[in-house]
């Protein structure tokens, strides 16, 4: 395990703290999102599932846009704060949209091979590397047999500027995590398996200095 990774009950901590003020990261995240949408055809899907689903701005945006009327959403958060406010804020689509609050385990509270679409947002670059691994198990174990799993995640640098974030980052990470919110860059395919998965689209998109990668990928 990463010792550096926050363990859950920081990471709970942090972001019952944190929690009303994660949309503020929108300056950064929104680009990446955007091409996760543009590519993974939530409007084929019957049920999502939303590993982290923070203060329910995107599963607002699928549910609102995106997704049939008929399609169910499901999210989980580790936060007290943050399904609070996904709750207040998804409240007016009734039914169709449910979240819950975990203890932060990679265990998704999903039947096997029932959810068309998996997602999470900004959240695996917060886990340690055996959670990576799980949440990934787990979303192979939910999705149907078209199903596909979609992520953004902080990354490495591609361009001379957003390189250098990379490196400030990680050690900053490596010093005192809790200053980026337990955050740090990572490659979302090493941690996709071939024999598992077929990548369908994968992308980096750089803003304001700040790399995010963006991964679709099928079930095998």
């Amino acid at each position: 395990m990463d010792t550096a990774c926050l363990t859950r009950a920081d990471a709970r901590a942090f972001y019952d703290r944190f929690g009303s003020k994660q949309d503020g990261q929108a300056f950064y995240e929104d680009a990446a999102v955007q091409d996760l949408v543009a590519h993974a055809e939530f409007e084929k899907a019957a049920a999502v599932f939303e590993f982290g689903c923070g203060t329910g701005r995107f599963a607002e945006r699928l549910l609102a846009t995106h997704l049939s009327p008929t399609a169910a959403y499901l999210g989980c958060d580790i936060s007290t704060t943050m399904i609070g406010l996904a709750r207040t804020r998804l409240a007016r689509f009734g039914d169709r949209a449910d979240v819950r609050l975990t203890d932060g385990a990679p265990r998704f509270d999903a039947a096997d091979a029932t959810c068309d679409r998996v997602v999470s947002n900004y959240v695996l670059d917060l886990l340690a590397p055996d959670d990576i691994e799980g949440v990934v198990s787990e979303a192979h174990r939910v999705l149907t047999p078209e199903g596909r799993l979609c992520l953004t995640s902080l990354t490495r640098g591609t361009t001379s500027l957003s390189g250098a974030v990379t490196w400030v980052w990680t050690r900053v990470h490596h010093w005192r995590p809790q200053l980026v919110g337990g955050c740090r860059p990572l490659a979302l395919r090493d941690y996709l398996p071939a024999q598992d998965w077929r990548l369908a689209h994968r992308n980096v998109v750089v803003a304001y200095g700040i790399p995010s990668e963006i991964v679709v990928a099928q079930k095998r």
